[in-house]
């Protein structure tokens, strides 16, 4: 959650003002980070959880590759907000786990409490071939 956290300082979000940051530990403890890139075209903007899934991506990771995401979302110099990530986000997230290494979401929830849930249990009968 502290990568997470320290990720989120660098999110470019001049619209929403919300600073996410995302930390992605891989079976081989790595850890990619990302932040939130929005863009004045709202549905060209990324997630901090998919900017680091795909970092790791192109640093040759797989499928599989994958443990936990932590997630950590805040307005600038305000608290700590919940932030469980988005739909598409889960979806991107479901691709990359697997059966073997279940992908674990970790984030804090409406009360301040930091919540640990698989991506299946995030995105029950998601899509998939």
């Amino acid at each position: 959650m502290d990568r997470a956290r320290a990720a989120s300082a660098h999110a470019y979000c001049p619209y929403s003002h919300f600073m996410v940051g995302a930390a992605l530990l891989t079976t081989r403890e790595q850890v990619f980070t990302g932040c939130n890139v929005e863009n004045i075209s709202y549905s060209l903007t990324i997630c901090a959880e998919r900017v680091a899934l795909y970092t790791a991506v192109c640093a040759g990771k797989k499928k599989g590759d994958f443990l936990a995401l932590a997630i950590a979302g805040r307005m600038k110099d305000r608290p700590w907000q919940p932030c469980a990530p988005c739909g598409a986000c889960r979806q991107v997230l479901a691709e990359f786990s697997s059966s073997h290494h279940p992908l674990v979401v970790v984030y804090v929830d409406g009360n301040g409490t930091v919540r640990e849930q698989t991506i299946s249990d995030l995105l029950p009968q998601g899509f998939s071939f």
